[in-house]
């Protein structure tokens, strides 16, 4: 099931389902993903009741081993939910020129790796492999673990060309004092 709480133009909530299942398949993912796409405030909220933290982020994953009762005949199991903020989606996708649509389902794409039980934290980049992959077969933009060691990487370059260069982080050079600077 997809709830969307906020319109995402190019995107409806049959297409995004259509994308969820191909994921899904692709991924060999046992059970349906529901997805939710909403505010930065519901996602705060929810990141701030189920992991304690207390900030918006773009996606959060909810793995679940609940088993739904389907028509009487057969049982769907549940693989979980994500939850997906379209405010920093819209952010990420104009830094990154590509559509809001398409970082929605970048950002669904690894909420449903992580339902699968892929965890970049912890598997030595099993989890952005796999991302790539599926990625490039589902002609994706940059998926969202590769932009983030890439940020990432940037982030340290720029720190330690700062601290050779003897910069602040604003370009000012740095008084080589401490004490004397005002």
């Amino acid at each position: 099931m997809v709830i969307l709480q906020k319109r995402v133009a190019g995107l409806t909530r049959a297409s995004l389902e259509r994308f969820v299942q191909r994921s899904g398949r692709a991924l060999g993912l046992s059970g349906v993903a529901n997805v939710l796409v909403t505010t930065s405030a519901a996602v705060r909220a929810l990141n701030r009741q189920f992991r304690r933290q207390n900030k918006a982020t773009d996606v959060l994953s909810f793995p679940s081993p609940l088993v739904l009762a389907g028509n009487g005949r057969r049982r769907t199991e549940l693989a979980g939910d994500i939850a997906i903020s379209a405010d920093i989606a819209k952010q990420n996708a104009a830094r990154l020129g590509h559509s809001l649509a398409d970082e929605i389902k970048v950002l669904v794409l690894h909420g449903i790796l992580h339902l699968a039980g892929f965890d970049h934290e912890r598997d030595n980049g099993a989890m952005a492999r796999r991302e790539l992959e599926l990625r490039q077969m589902l002609k994706l933009p940059t998926a969202l673990i590769e932009r983030t060691a890439s940020e990432k990487t940037a982030s340290k370059n720029a720190l330690v060309y700062r601290r050779r260069s003897g910069t602040t982080s604003h370009g000012k050079k740095r008084p080589r004092n401490p004490r004397s600077a005002s």
